[in-house]
Parts: C-alpha cells; structure tokens; sequence
C-alpha cells in the first residue's frame, strides 16, 4: 500500500511487506480492501520477514510493524540498523461476525494504515537523521 501512495505523491521510497508467521495466502478480505482502493495487487505473495533479514535482502531504512500480535514477538535483527517503530493494529481478520463486519474491519484498518503512510510519506526522509526519524515516526504512531 505504501508503494501505491509513495507512486501517487511522487516519492522515491520503497516498501516491503511480510509477517512473522505467514499462512501461505494472503487474506482474501485485505486484498478486497486494497484492491477496492486502487492498489494493484498483481504479485502479491504471503511471505515471511525472514526474506528480508540474509545477505542480500534489500536495504531498510524503517521497519515498521503493525499487527499487534508482533508487537511481544522478538523481531530478527535487520541488516543496517534501521529504523524501528510498532503501530499497532488489531488483526482484523479477528474481527467477530459475518463477512460484511470482516470487510468493514479491513477496510477500517487500510483507512488507518493509510493515514499513518501519508503522514510519512510527507516527511524529509532524506533529510532526517535516525533520531529525528524515530521521534516523527513516534508521533505519527499517536495521530
């Protein structure tokens, strides 16, 4: 999704998405909901973070996680130190009823990823040290 935001506001940022113990499929109701905003989700894949921690996984200047399951997990050590900050979510695949309240958890839960992506993806990145960046990320973790 960040990617999708970053293309519309014309950043130069990339984004990555995996989680700590991946099903194997990707929730059908996020992809409705991603989809359903405009996100292409051609080539979407459940993958596992570990894909991101070897020799030659690509660079991260922020890691930041969202489920509020990972938050109490060790996370793995990220090659070049970067940037670390939870926002917290609950997993709206939890969400209790039928699946009309199983799409509205989701597509709430876009609604808010999505705000927290768009305050950061309005920031200096380039120009921010660690410090700074973790302060701002800090803050929009409050918003």
């Amino acid at each position: 999704m960040l990617n999708h935001l970053a293309k519309q506001l014309d950043r130069d940022v990339r984004a990555y998405s995996a989680g700590s113990a991946p099903s194997g499929r990707i929730n059908p109701f996020a992809l409705e909901a991603l989809s359903q905003a405009g996100v292409d989700v051609e080539g979407y894949r459940s993958k596992s973070w570990d894909e991101f921690v070897g020799d030659d996984a690509p660079k991260m200047d922020i890691v930041i996680t969202v489920c509020d399951s990972a938050a109490a997990e060790a996370c793995p050590y990220w090659p070049g130190s970067p940037v670390k900050m939870h926002w917290g979510y609950a997993d709206p695949s939890h969400a209790q009823g039928g699946d009309d309240a199983k799409h509205l958890a989701f597509e709430l839960t876009r609604q808010a990823i999505g705000y927290r992506m768009l305050q950061l993806l309005m920031l200096p990145l380039e120009a921010m040290s660690n410090a700074q960046l973790q302060e701002a990320l800090t803050k929009i973790a409050r918003s």
